[in-house]
């Protein structure tokens, strides 16, 4: 197999970013966010690009991001909360080593805090983060080869458990 030694899906607060840091700095290997790759390949945040182009844009946007970052990089990849949303995306992760890093609604909530810079949580965070959970949880389960749960569990802990997984899957 090519491409990222795992990639770590999950929604905003389940920490794929703090976790994959950890992860490929254990492995010596490069950490890549897809968020940032859309950030940097249209010169303005996340939010701005919603509020601007739209959701459908970035979905189309971040789509190439997953596509290219799965063609080329070897090391730790995560994507975007929403990425697997789209069918084209979730196509594009199948035969990769895909975990989800589950969160409950509680510690999502405390890890994002009011959503400033998280263009869905606009407004209501707790009961759009909770919407966005009861969505999304089902798809990421599907993309998945495993789950972790990351409740109550320091970024290291976490990082234990995906390794765990993954060596389990090498054996």
């Amino acid at each position: 197999m090519t491409g990222p030694r795992v990639v770590l899906v999950g929604p905003m607060g389940a920490g794929k970013t703090t976790v994959g840091r950890i992860l490929a700095e254990r492995w010596g290997v490069a950490f890549r966010d897809t968020d940032d790759d859309v950030e940097r390949a249209e010169g303005r945040s996340v939010s701005d690009i919603f509020v601007d182009s739209g959701e459908a844009h970035f979905r189309a946007v971040e789509r190439e991001a997953v596509s290219h970052a799965l063609g080329e990089h070897a090391g730790v990849l995560a994507v975007g909360g929403g990425a697997v949303m789209t069918p084209e995306t979730r196509s594009l992760l199948a035969g990769h080593a895909v975990v989800f890093l589950r969160v409950g609604l509680a510690d999502a909530a405390a890890r994002v805090g009011l959503g400033v810079s998280r263009p869905l949580l606009l407004g209501n965070v707790r009961g759009t983060l909770k919407a966005i959970l009861d969505a999304r949880t089902p798809v990421y389960e599907a993309v998945a080869d495993a789950s972790v749960d990351t409740d109550g569990r320091s970024p290291d802990e976490v990082a234990d458990l995906v390794q765990a997984v993954l060596g389990a899957w090498h054996k």
